[in-house]
């Protein structure tokens, strides 16, 4: 029955195994994403049971990838963009070629040919974007410089992968002669250009592309989106999101060559100059949860176990290419650039590890037989093996920080995380840059107000405290928000409220009050449960959106907490019983379109 509706068979076998195994990931304390892996591999070809339908998860993973790429442009501004291309653009060109030298030598060694070496090193060379994008959200990296940084360079590996895959049926038809050339770019064809002239044809692709978004998407994109919020149905909006987001990504592979992927980040960063695109994330955000989740899923369906046996000892050599060799060369290169160590840290535990593109490329590679079926199973296994790996990579960052700069963090002051070489502030952060995962801010106040968040909540309530002069702080995380902050000379210390050394920084010991107001409840409660084991004197209050937020917030400590819907509606019967009714001699007069007997009195 199961083999009879392969797609909804996929999706259930895939989410409900993913949820299991993603709990239990949860409860031994190791990422969620590792617990999806290994529902993929319970319901690959390779162990016994039910075998999902494996093209299928694939095409479900794709759009994962679409939406979560889409939802990192609503937060990647051009401007962002450009401002790490000086470090993303060359980082990622020499950080590609050792890899794929690397690689190279490892084909020697087994045999092949220096076509198979190339391409199984080029294959190593490309990091997953959806695995970085994941890791950064975990370590709430994803509005940081070193972030930024990250995302950039991938960006350009992206663009190097799309070049490449459009150039590898014109090399199979040097190495194998036409009948190996496989598919061509129809204008490479027709006009029977050589390997410049498809290459020169690929960057006049990307460039029209590029250009395009900026000319004509940039123009419509949010115009239509407004056009559909003033509709006034949210059904609409989201319809709206999802359209763009899915219809420029496919546009973008179909007329322009580039990848579905980087097609929906240039969407999502065309529409992040809108007003709506805070709201237009919110709207795809449960999209790209479950089928980010379907994307390691299908990841874990490729993953045959019996090669750890076979074959150790290239599996081995190509986790030491992907953990060892490319992190090393990131890292080399952040710092020749004058970064912080840390920032140099981040990068490369960032590109520790290999996703989609490795596949794509290495299953082209073999159809166009310029490399051999046993190439492709190791870049397998050294993708499901290096995505394990990438959260202890992640974990290592802080022990392997400390022990290279010689001192424990944080430490008073401030630092910039920016390049040495370039103008810095002098011993308190400024509004242009800071560093907020390097070094702390330490503030001496006390018997202050702790304000958590800067949001649409937190600066109203922001407002209202430096109006009075109350004396407080503010904890942030978004860079954008942070500049603002320092700008207007309020004090504040850059981190996550959630990290036992910021609440530390912002001195909650002897705060009198703690405000968190952040929209998210299980964040608010891991910050109120640390408050209150650091301060059981202090008062917290916090702002919920329901009544099991609330509950939740008051069991892990909260004093008081408001509900945004109670304070809406006492809002508007405040006005109702002060205003309307006493305007109108005390009853409600009928409207025109109550029928005749149905007006209420007061």
């Amino acid at each position: 029955m199961l083999h009879h509706t392969p797609l909804i068979s996929t999706i259930v076998a895939g989410i409900g195994l993913a949820f299991l195994f993603g709990v239990l990931a949860n409860r031994l304390r190791v990422p969620p994403l590792v617990g999806y892996l290994l529902a993929g591999i319970f319901v690959g070809p390779f162990t016994p049971g039910f075998v999902a339908d494996q093209s299928l998860a694939n095409q479900l993973a794709e759009l994962g990838v679409i939406l979560l790429m889409f939802g990192v442009g609503l937060h990647f501004s051009i401007k962002d963009l450009l401002s790490v291309s000086a470090i993303a653009v060359p980082g990622a060109i020499v950080q590609i070629a050792v890899a794929t030298v690397l690689g190279l030598g490892i084909g020697m060694l087994m045999g092949w040919t220096i076509p198979a070496g190339l391409m199984f090193g080029l294959a190593l060379s490309t990091a997953s974007t959806i695995v970085l994008l994941r890791a950064l959200q975990e370590q709430r990296l994803i509005d940081t410089r070193r972030g930024r940084i990250a995302v950039g360079w991938l960006i350009v590996e992206d663009i190097a992968m799309v070049l490449a895959l459009v150039m590898l049926p014109s090399l199979a038809s040097l190495v194998n002669g036409p009948s190996g050339a496989g598919e061509q770019d129809w204008i490479a064809a027709r006009l029977d250009l050589g390997l410049p002239g498809i290459l020169a044809v690929t960057l006049a692709k990307v460039v029209a592309f590029v250009a395009f978004m900026l000319v004509v998407g940039r123009r419509v994109i949010p115009w239509g989106l407004h056009i559909v919020a003033h509709m006034g149905s949210r059904e609409l909006f989201r319809m709206a999101v999802l359209a763009i987001a899915l219809c420029v990504a496919f546009g973008a592979a179909q007329l322009f060559g580039v990848s579905l992927a980087l097609g929906a980040f240039f969407a999502g960063m065309i529409l992040s100059e809108s007003e709506l695109s805070h709201q237009a994330a919110q709207e795809t955000l449960p999209l790209r949860d479950a089928f980010s989740v379907l994307f390691f899923v299908s990841v874990g369906m490729l993953f045959d176990p019996s090669i750890l046996w076979h074959h150790p000892l290239p599996v081995l050599s190509v986790l030491f290419i992907i953990l060892i060799g490319k992190s090393v060369v990131a890292f080399l290169i952040v710092l020749a650039f004058h970064y912080p160590v840390r920032t140099a840290l981040t990068i490369s535990a960032s590109l520790a590890q290999i996703g989609e593109f490795s596949y794509i490329l290495a299953e082209l590679g073999v159809r166009l037989e310029l490399m051999p079926e046993q190439a492709r199973t190791f870049i397998l296994a050294g993708a499901i093996l290096s995505i394990l790996c990438n959260p202890l990579m992640f974990a290592a960052i802080d022990f392997l920080d400390e022990k290279i700069e010689g001192k424990k963090p944080p430490q008073p002051g401030a630092a910039e995380e920016t390049p040495a070489a370039a103008p810095a502030a002098a011993a308190a952060p400024d509004a242009k840059s800071v560093d907020k995962e390097k070094d702390l801010h330490v503030t001496e106040q006390e018997d202050h107000i702790i304000l958590v968040g800067f949001g649409r909540v937190g600066a109203l309530v922001g407002e209202a405290l430096r109006e009075r002069g109350s004396s407080f702080v503010a904890i942030e995380e978004a860079d954008k928000v942070v500049e603002r902050l320092l700008a207007k000379e309020i004090e504040v210390v850059v981190g996550n409220a959630a990290n036992l050394e910021v609440l530390k920084a912002a001195n909650l010991a002897r705060a009198r009050c703690l405000v968190l107001a952040i929209p998210h409840a299980f964040e608010a409660g891991q910050v109120a449960q640390q408050a209150r084991t650091m301060n059981p004197g202090c008062r917290i209050i916090a702002c919920t959106y329901s009544d099991a937020e609330t509950e939740h917030l008051v069991n892990l400590g909260a004093t008081y907490v408001v509900m945004g819907e109670k304070e809406i509606a006492r809002g508007i019967t405040q006005y109702l019983f002060t205003d309307v009714m006493a305007s109108d001699g005390g009853g409600m007069r009928m409207s025109a379109a109550e029928p005749e007997g149905q007006a209420e009195s007061a």
